[in-house]
């Protein structure tokens, strides 16, 4: 892609932690890979440990190669700090126990990137009955942000927290009766809609938090990656228009390659720029504007509610009241 932003320069080490979803493959590996090089340690966390191990060691290759090239602002280290932790977002159970390993290593945790996900999935429920859009994209990561936020508050000056969402939320609507899908037939099930809607979600959560963390070292951001060639559109092989779209979008030359749409996370993530930074929708590594349902206030608080009360059996009152005496 000529002429595009380079990557921030910032030297990072490796007592520098940063924890991200879905870190193996696409967006997330670009991401995990590049602020690694930079010298901070990082954790993929992701459901297979053999494509996460095999994605670390071709990380490692590539590190050797950029080395080899002189490419500027790498680390000097031999190899690179990444590690796999196993996490399943599809299933609360796992998120949990994911939490509970993580809290074992007696860490700090200076970067959460909210990555992973799935889009344009068909109708499908978890194991824990939520639409499976909604839980991976949304609710699973607001139980680990939920649980981990101490360990972030602890954690010294500028930590961030960043929600990987996308354009689609401007397709979304707001009805959290209708929120899991329940009253569709798998036949009339609107893909799209329910992933911008969990996309829609997690900016409006951004929101949520930032009330609440507005006095602390934690910010909140989000962003849009582009329309980006990777494995997420892996549900939507028979959506004939969807194919269509993407078949238009590579054609105009507006579709990115995996580190086109890193950049902009990478840049959320370590750029010194945005170190007090706070509700900024990045797209194209600038701050933007998400649309108006996504900054009604309202209904932030009110999906805030639906959002603990899903997660009843996993997070007691007591474990969010901490977020309310800020």
């Amino acid at each position: 892609m000529g002429g595009s932003p380079s990557l921030p320069e910032v030297s990072l080490t490796a007592d520098r932690v940063v924890l991200i979803t879905g870190g193996n493959t696409g967006i997330g590996y670009e991401t995990a890979k590049w602020i690694a090089m930079r010298g901070a340690r990082v954790i993929i966390a992701c459901r297979s440990e053999e494509r996460a191990k095999a994605a670390i060691e071709q990380m490692q290759a590539e590190f050797k190669e950029e080395r080899s090239k002189g490419t500027p602002g790498l680390c000097s280290c031999e190899t690179l700090a990444l590690e796999f932790m196993a996490l399943d977002l599809a299933s609360l159970k796992s998120v949990e126990s994911f939490i509970d390993n993580f809290k074992a290593k007696e860490i700090k945790l200076h970067i959460l990137l909210c990555n992973a996900g799935i889009a344009l999935h068909a109708q499908e429920y978890t194991e824990d009955g939520f639409e499976i859009m909604f839980q991976v994209n949304y609710l699973g990561h607001f139980l680990l942000v939920a649980k981990l936020l101490p360990l972030m508050l602890n954690s010294g000056e500028d930590c961030r927290l960043i929600f990987v969402s996308s354009e689609a939320h401007r397709t979304a609507s707001f009805d959290l009766d209708k929120a899991q899908g329940k009253h569709h037939t798998k036949e009339n099930f609107k893909r799209l809609l329910y992933y911008g809607n969990s996309k829609l979600y997690q900016i409006m959560q951004m929101y949520v938090l930032n009330r609440r963390l507005q006095k602390t070292n934690v910010t909140i951001n989000s962003l849009h990656p582009g329309i980006v060639e990777t494995e997420i559109a892996r549900n939507s092989t028979d959506l004939q228009a969807w194919k269509l779209f993407f078949q238009l979008a590579k054609l105009v030359h507006v579709t990115k390659t995996p580190i086109e749409g890193a950049k902009t996370s990478i840049t959320a993530a370590v750029n010194p720029q945005f170190k007090d930074t706070r509700d900024a929708y990045f797209v194209d590594m600038k701050i933007s504007q998400p649309n108006s349902l996504a900054r009604d206030q309202e209904k932030q608080e009110a999906l805030w509610r639906y959002s603990v009360d899903c997660l009843k059996d996993f997070i007691k009152t007591e474990d969010m009241n901490y977020l309310e005496e800020l």
